[in-house]
């Protein structure tokens, strides 16, 4: 069993006779992984002022944790399921721990239970140093974090979700897409596809949502024998595609950045661009009548196995 010390909170005095609390140092446990990735790991965190305590294998884990860590990162030569488990067991003591699943082998099953578990981020090998710098960022920064995913109903062919309103639910939403892979999609088509999707949900939760993060969109992903597809649908008004000002694709011909200004005057974040590169990136982009349920589909090649993934 874990037990849970008692901690508090250090305050210091200053000049003005106020008190301050120094920011603590960040701490993680991390899972050893072999040398290469041993080393990415120590190169981004130590340059973010983290220490590290480094255990050989996940029952070392539970050893370790009688010690609050602000992260945990399981091994690369793990298998899924064991770290789920590992999940489970830290999350019954500890609810609201950031875990980072690593892996080599692994199933869509695996990322879904991730997913169901609470995991923060699956990530499977190989990985980038930038993109596992933002992720460990994120899982650090992010408050109410672990409620942001909830899984509706899932299968090997169709996954139904609420994801919170903010953009790192939506960033983990998309390492988690990055995790399961289409045997019949070329790797440059799954990219495309998985930043259409990336940019509609962004579209939704700002424009729908006012990135409200008591607001939920709900998100569909199915697999049939011929297309992968992604329903995105946001709780709000909706929206005449062709009125929108302050996307790229209704600039005036000749004037293709006029829409920026808008954006400004509104307030909007920079971009503008999503809607248009979605609708290049895959084959059909369909919006519904009010424009707050968007249909994200790409073809698969007919010549290729056309067999559905296995959990």
């Amino acid at each position: 069993m874990i037990n849970l010390p008692q901690g508090g909170v250090v305050t210091a005095s200053v000049g003005t006779g106020q008190a301050f609390s120094p920011a603590p140092e960040r701490s993680a446990l991390v899972v050893d992984s072999g040398p290469e990735v041993n080393n990415l790991i120590d190169e981004v965190l130590r340059s973010e002022g983290w220490s590290i305590q480094r255990v050989p294998d996940n029952q070392a884990v539970l050893s370790s944790a009688v010690d609050p860590f602000d992260l945990i990162i399981t091994g690369a030569r793990t298998l899924g399921p064991e770290d789920l488990e590992l999940l489970r067991k830290i999350r019954g003591v500890r609810p609201h721990q950031r875990l980072i699943i690593l892996t080599e082998q692994w199933t869509p099953g695996d990322v879904i239970a991730a997913m169901r578990e609470g995991a923060f981020s699956y990530l499977s090998a190989p990985f980038e140093r930038h993109s596992f710098l933002e992720l460990v960022r994120h899982a650090v920064n992010s408050p109410c974090w672990d409620d942001g995913i909830e899984i509706l109903s899932a299968t090997p062919n169709w996954v139904s979700l609420m994801a919170r309103c903010d953009s790192v639910t939506a960033d983990r939403l998309v390492q988690f897409l990055r995790g399961v892979r289409e045997p019949d999609l070329p790797e440059a088509d799954r990219e495309n596809v998985i930043y259409a999707f990336r940019e509609i949900l962004l579209n939704a939760m700002e424009h729908g949502c006012k990135f409200d993060p008591s607001q939920y969109v709900e998100i569909s992903f199915l697999r049939t024998r011929r297309a992968v597809a992604c329903r995105v649908k946001d709780p709000g008004e909706g929206f005449s595609l062709e009125e929108v000002r302050h996307a790229a694709i209704n600039s005036p011909a000749g004037d293709f950045f006029s829409h920026i200004a808008v954006r400004e005057e509104q307030g909007l974040r920079p971009g503008g661009f999503g809607v248009m590169m979605a609708k290049r990136l895959v084959d059909e982009l369909i919006y519904n009548e009010h424009g707050n349920d968007v249909l994200l589909v790409k073809y698969l090649d007919l010549g290729a196995s056309s067999q559905a993934v296995t959990a």
